[in-house]
């Protein structure tokens, strides 16, 4: 009865209750012919918008300018298996380039636009790029770091200083041109060549180039687009505001939602008003965002009641653990949708788990495992495989899971094992019914006098305070227990709370080994684009105060 209701077997593996699904028998298959395998059928439909600019394109259209890019690309003399980095924030070209690139058997590997030159050189250093695509907002930031650039946008837009001294610039419209002249070149791809590095988010230590495959990105597109094809669901209207660089903006969204035929619309920078409005005037039907805006939606009542958002059929948060009180509260602000959570890695192609709509009410849960995935949880003492409600390290395993850590042997001995369990250094259970609690990151958890304390678990529980509009929690070294728990904490606007009276409204809902130590009053708590909280350098803050 337990493997009918949660996929625990004998062995110690969860599987997944999903339909199963078949990728592509030819191994010269690649993302590119995946993507466009159906398109045929809905040639003439919408399949990109552009909020900022007004563009669309369709499927017929979006075809057509990826082969262009991809021949312009060749054509500049970029070959299979070179790199070339995007560094550009969400627009309609993103993808264009994306495809374009690997369409010829290079790889793509993706930047935060936020990064400085030193965080972009360090990432061109390791990944050796060949080639830059970037806009002429942020070519400042990479020009001197004498690689040729592809720019999107016009000479115009900002200062091409770069092309006086020596260094090869090319406006994104020529490349196009130079594509539409010459066809693309014929390069035989395999489904396990690299198709993306991917770096991760490096919130707990230095970014790491994950290894993602063309195989990879059809299995993850395919594993989130699963209960889709069980609805017979087709053009949905997707928005897109999570940065395309990032594997869930990339992955999850942008591809897994275009090779089912849906639309999707992109947002260059997230402004909470606008998205609203993006909503209403696109008809959005699903919204993926991170933790920081499922917040903003809870807390928003007011906001949220002055625009038509009754298109929303499904929000779904991903990235980082969401608290159940926050997800309720914001269920009850937009009733239309359902608010399902996600979990997945860069090490997993951005998916894992994901809550089906006819599961919403399970808040507080990432899900059940998506189609094609295995799972463990292991004891975190000898790495024995645990049954339901007991926590552990959570293993996953399946067609998604990178091919290891680009030029990092070590981290990727020690994160994959000859069985093929990637260890995701998360600590979690699954229930009776086969869904996925997230506890925390198993390196952040707090060990106060033996005990462990999980930092998501406090900042839900201060989350449910009206008055408190974000929040972190750290260790704290202390003599006698160790560890202790602290908190960051945003205050809403006007709020007379004073930290004593947080302490106490911690105090009185939890054991006593979990009770805050100290609260400190910030502006921001700093996030990843992702949206997960930076705790390393809240820790850096506090030490340098101790």
């Amino acid at each position: 009865m337990m493997m009918e209701k949660c996929g625990y077997g004998k062995d110690g593996i969860f599987r997944s209750l999903r339909a199963p699904f078949l990728l592509p028998k030819d191994e010269h298959a690649n993302i590119v012919s995946f993507m466009f395998r159906n398109s045929a059928a809905y040639a003439h439909e919408i399949a990109l918008i552009d909020a900022d600019s007004g563009e669309k394109l369709s499927f017929k259209d979006f075809q057509d300018k990826v082969h262009r890019v991809g021949s312009g690309l060749y054509q500049l003399g970029i070959r299979k298996g070179d790199v070339v980095l995007i560094f550009a924030p969400n627009s309609i070209n993103f993808p264009l380039c994306f495809l374009g690139i690997i369409s010829i058997g290079a790889v793509a590997t993706t930047v935060n636009p936020l990064y400085t030159t030193m965080e972009v050189n360090k990432q061109v250093q390791d990944s050796k790029t060949k080639l830059i695509v970037t806009v002429p907002e942020l070519w400042g930031k990479v020009q001197d770091l004498g690689l040729p650039a592809i720019i999107i946008g016009s000479r115009k837009d900002g200062d091409l200083s770069g092309s006086m001294s020596g260094i090869p610039i090319t406006l994104f419209s020529e490349v196009l041109n130079m594509g539409a002249h010459k066809s693309p070149p014929v390069v035989r791809i395999r489904q396990r060549d690299t198709a993306a590095l991917l770096y991760s988010s490096g919130t707990t230590g230095i970014n790491k180039g994950v290894v993602l495959t063309h195989r990879n990105f059809m299995a993850s597109a395919l594993m989130v687009t699963t209960d889709q094809e069980a609805r017979g669901e087709r053009h949905l209207i997707w928005l897109c505001l999570l940065p395309m660089f990032h594997v869930y903006g990339l992955a999850v969204v942008t591809l897994g939602q275009l090779q089912r035929g849906n639309a999707v619309v992109s947002m260059g920078k997230f402004d909470f008003v606008r998205m609203l409005k993006v909503i209403r005037d696109y008809k959005v039907t699903h919204l993926p965002i991170v933790p920081p805006i499922v917040i903003a939606l809870a807390k928003s009542k007011k906001t949220l009641a002055q625009y038509d958002l009754s298109s929303l059929k499904e929000i779904i948060s991903g990235a980082a653990p969401l608290g159940r009180d926050v997800m309720e509260e914001s269920a009850t602000n937009i009733p239309t949708a359902a608010i399902l959570q996600g979990y997945g890695l860069t090490e997993t192609c951005g998916i894992a788990t994901m809550v089906a709509r006819e599961r919403k009410g399970h808040f507080g849960s990432s899900g059940t495992l998506v189609s094609g995935i295995e799972a463990k949880i292991a004891s975190l003492e000898i790495g024995k495989p645990l049954p339901p409600n007991q926590r552990g390290e959570i293993w996953l395993r399946g067609s998604n899971i990178m091919a290891g850590y680009f030029n990092n042997p070590n981290a990727t001995k020690d994160t994959m094992d000859r069985d093929g369990w990637l260890h995701t250094g998360d600590l979690g259970f699954f229930d009776e019914n086969g869904n996925l609690f997230i506890v925390d990151r198993i390196k952040e958890l707090i060990k106060c006098k033996g005990f462990q304390v999980a930092p998501a678990e406090l900042e839900g529980l201060l989350l449910t305070h009206p008055e408190i509009v974000d929040a972190a929690v750290i260790p704290q070294p202390d003599p006698q227990a160790g560890e202790v728990p602290i908190a960051y904490i945003v205050l809403s606007s006007g709020s007379s709370l004073k930290k004593q009276d947080v302490m106490e409204f911690v105090s009185k809902q939890v054991a006593p080994f979990k009770r805050l130590h100290n609260v400190i009053f910030v502006k921001v708590i700093p996030k990843s684009a992702s949206g997960k909280i930076l705790r390393r350098e809240l820790v850096k803050n506090m030490k340098s105060k101790l």
